[in-house]
C-alpha cells in the first residue's frame, strides 16, 4: 500500500542518518542515538472524537454540517528513533511511527445547514465503522533535561496522517472503504525517560495529534455514503523501552 511504502522509505532514510551520527560521535560518554518501541492507548473522549464535520457531497446543500462523531478508545503501538547532539545534549531530533484504531461508535447523528432555517434533522442510529489512523512523524524537535538519570522532555513536529474508514458494503461479504492518505498535521509530546542502564531506558509520554481529514464520497460505503471533512484531535499515552547506542 502507498502509505506503507512512504513510511518505510522515510524511516529507512532517517535510520541511515542516525547511524551516521552515531559513528561520527562514537566517543561520547553516553550513547545519544537511540531506537525504541512503544505501546499505549488512544483516548478520543478527551479530544471529542471527529469534530467540525462538514459534508462534501452533491447530495447535500453546500454548507451542510454533521454532528461530531464519537470514537472508541483504542490500543496503539509504534516505533521511534532519534539523536541528541553532543554539542547541545539538551536538543535532539526524533522520528516516529505509530498506529491506532479508534473505531466510530454507533450513535445518533444530525445534519444542519445555517443557510436553511430549521434545517436540523435527527436520523436513526448511525451504525459503527472501523476507523484506523497511521501516523508518521518525519521529525520531532526534542528538548530535554539531561543532567540526571530521570530526564523529562518535550517535543513537537509535523505529522503525516493516513486514515481509513471501513464499513459494510452492499452486502456483508463485500465491505467498502474510503481513505485519506498523507494528510499533513501536527504532533506534540511531553514525557520522561529513565536510564535503567547506560544504554537502556524506560519512557512514558503523552501525545497530541491534530489533522483535518477529507474522506471522498463512496456510495457503496455504509454508514457513510457521502464525502465529508472532519477535524481529528487525538490524545494518546504510551510507554516503552529504548536502546541508546
Amino acid at each position: 500500500m502507498k502509505w506503507r511504502q512512504t513510511v518505510l522509505r522515510y524511516f529507512g532514510t532517517v535510520s541511515i542518518i542516525l547511524s551516521f551520527f552515531a559513528m561520527v560521535d562514537a566517543s561520547r560518554a553516553y550513547g545519544e542515538a537511540y531506537i525504541g518501541g512503544q505501546f499505549g492507548m488512544a483516548m478520543p473522549s478527551i479530544g471529542g472524537g471527529l469534530k467540525h464535520v462538514e459534508i462534501d457531497s452533491p447530495l447535500f446543500l453546500p454548507g451542510t454540517t454533521h454532528s461530531d462523531l464519537a470514537l472508541s478508545s483504542s490500543f496503539m503501538w509504534g516505533l521511534k528513533g532519534g539523536y541528541y547532539f553532543r554539542s547541545a545534549r539538551w536538543f535532539g531530533l526524533e522520528t516516529e511511527f505509530f498506529s491506532t484504531s479508534p473505531n466510530i461508535k454507533e450513535q445518533v447523528h444530525t445534519f444542519s445547514n445555517p443557510s436553511v432555517p430549521g434545517s436540523v434533522s435527527s436520523a436513526s442510529a448511525l451504525q459503527g465503522a472501523h476507523f484506523t489512523v497511521h501516523t508518521f512523524v518525519p521529525v520531532n524537535l526534542m528538548f530535554r533535561y539531561h543532567r540526571t538519570r530521570l530526564q523529562p522532555y518535550i517535543g513537537f513536529g509535523p505529522g503525516i496522517f493516513f486514515a481509513r474508514i471501513k464499513g459494510e458494503g452492499p452486502t456483508p461479504e463485500t465491505p467498502a472503504s474510503t481513505s485519506d492518505n498523507g494528510r499533513l498535521g501536527f504532533n506534540a509530546k511531553v514525557g520522561f525517560e529513565y536510564f535503567m542502564t547506560r544504554h537502556v531506558t524506560a519512557f512514558a509520554e503523552w501525545k497530541y495529534n491534530y489533522a483535518r481529514f477529507h474522506f471522498k464520497e463512496n456510495n457503496d460505503l455504509f454508514p457513510f455514503p457521502y464525502g465529508f471533512n472532519a477535524t481529528y484531535n487525538m490524545h494518546l499515552v504510551s510507554v516503552g523501552l529504548a536502546y541508546h547506542f
